[in-house]
C-alpha cells in the first residue's frame, strides 16, 4: 500500500461503484431473501443506508490488514467513517426534503456519493490523528449492532415512514 491517501481513494471509488450496483442486486437476484439482507429491497431510507454500510464494511475488513501495520488506528477510523457515512444518508435526505417539501432523484443519488466522500475523509483524518482509537471497541460494537439491525429490520420492518418505501 503506497499510502493512506491511496487506500482511501481506492476505498471511496470501490464503495461508490459497489454501492451503486448494490442498489440493483435484489431485483437482479429475483428477489432472493439472502441478497435482500445486504441490498435494498425497497425504496425506503433505511434500505438505502445499506448502499454505503455493507460495501464500506466489506472494504474495511478485506483491505485494512496491510495498512494496519503502518496505520494502527485504521480500524477505528474506518469504523467511524462507516457509521458516519451510513447515518448521513437519512440526515441529508430528511434535511433537504424537509426544506423543499419533496425529493428529487438527482439529489438523492448525490447524497449517496457525498456520504461516501465524507465517510472516507473522516476515516482518513481519524486514522491519522488516532483520536478515536480509544473508542475502537465501542465503534466495532456499534457496527455489529447496525449489522444486526439491518438484518432484523429487513425481515421485520417497523411500520414507520423511515422503513416504508418513499
Amino acid at each position: 500500500m503506497k499510502s493512506l491517501k491511496t487506500y482511501i481513494i481506492i476505498g471511496a471509488i470501490s464503495v461508490s461503484i459497489i454501492g451503486t450496483l448494490l442498489h440493483f442486486t435484489y431485483d437482479w437476484s429475483g428477489n432472493n431473501a439472502i441478497v435482500g439482507l445486504f441490498s435494498p429491497i425497497n425504496e425506503s431510507i433505511w434500505e438505502h443506508m445499506k448502499l454505503i454500510f455493507f460495501p464500506m464494511l466489506v472494504f474495511s475488513i478485506i483491505s485494512s490488514k496491510k495498512p494496519k501495520d503502518q496505520y494502527p488506528c485504521i480500524n477505528s477510523g474506518m469504523a467511524l467513517g462507516t457509521l458516519l457515512g451510513t447515518i448521513l444518508i437519512p440526515i441529508l435526505f430528511y434535511t433537504y426534503t424537509g426544506i423543499i417539501g419533496y425529493n428529487i432523484a438527482a439529489i438523492d443519488i448525490s447524497i449517496f456519493f457525498i456520504s461516501v466522500i465524507i465517510a472516507f475523509y473522516v476515516a482518513y483524518k481519524t486514522t491519522l490523528s488516532c483520536k478515536f482509537h480509544k473508542y475502537n471497541s465501542l465503534l466495532i460494537s456499534l457496527i455489529i449492532i447496525m449489522l444486526v439491525l439491518f438484518i432484523i429490520f429487513t425481515i421485520i420492518p417497523p411500520n414507520i415512514p423511515f422503513f416504508i418505501e418513499a
